[in-house]
């Protein structure tokens, strides 16, 4: 019984780490990388379609994303879609694809995206002891219902506690080197 709540609470926590890592992949370094189009959504034919489904993004640069969609009659919506998103980029359409030159990051820039990295990492950090306390509640009903000692409940929850250190701590870890990246001129 505490082994099922001790093993989706790290199942819980592994998936909290797997959004947040996914999440900084949109976040921009200092080169191209198609994962900062993920987020970005184009109008196709009234429905909300993620951008890479409808185009191949490709890095024929190390400061350039290249977007050739699958029909040409779908540029302008891309081409849409980016200028209103928050990248700050501004879509260079040749008639059947569209290039994306990635500016040399500012100074300025650089320290508001880690302001971005550390929001987001506190944000993976809430929701790490948010799963800490659903787990540590099922514990106390579990123990209220008689169906584990006090000694079980006291183990299960330093069980719980040291999942959720270990799992800060590699969200720690994981911003410190995006920072790194992003400081990285």
């Amino acid at each position: 019984m505490i082994d099922d709540v001790l093993a989706e609470v790290k199942d819980r926590m592994d998936k909290t780490i797997d959004s947040f890592r996914h999440d900084l992949q949109s976040i921009r370094t200092g080169r191209a990388n198609p994962a900062l189009l993920d987020k970005i959504s184009v109008d196709y034919y009234g429905t909300p379609t993620p951008l890479k489904q409808i185009a191949n993004i490709s890095v024929p640069e190390a400061q350039q994303l290249l977007i050739r969609p699958y029909s040409s009659s779908d540029i302008k919506a891309i081409e849409t879609a980016i200028s209103k998103s928050d990248l700050g980029l501004t879509p260079n359409n040749d008639g059947a694809q569209i290039r994306l030159n990635l500016p040399p990051l500012t100074e300025e820039r650089r320290r508001d995206l880690t302001k971005m990295v550390s929001k987001r990492s506190e944000e993976a950090k809430v929701s790490i002891r948010n799963i800490r306390r659903d787990g540590m509640k099922d514990l106390k009903d579990f123990e209220e219902e008689k169906l584990i000692s006090e000694d079980d409940l006291t183990h299960g929850e330093k069980m719980i506690q040291e999942k959720t250190d270990g799992h800060i701590k590699l969200i720690e870890d994981i911003t410190k080197d995006k920072d790194a990246e992003i400081m990285k001129v």
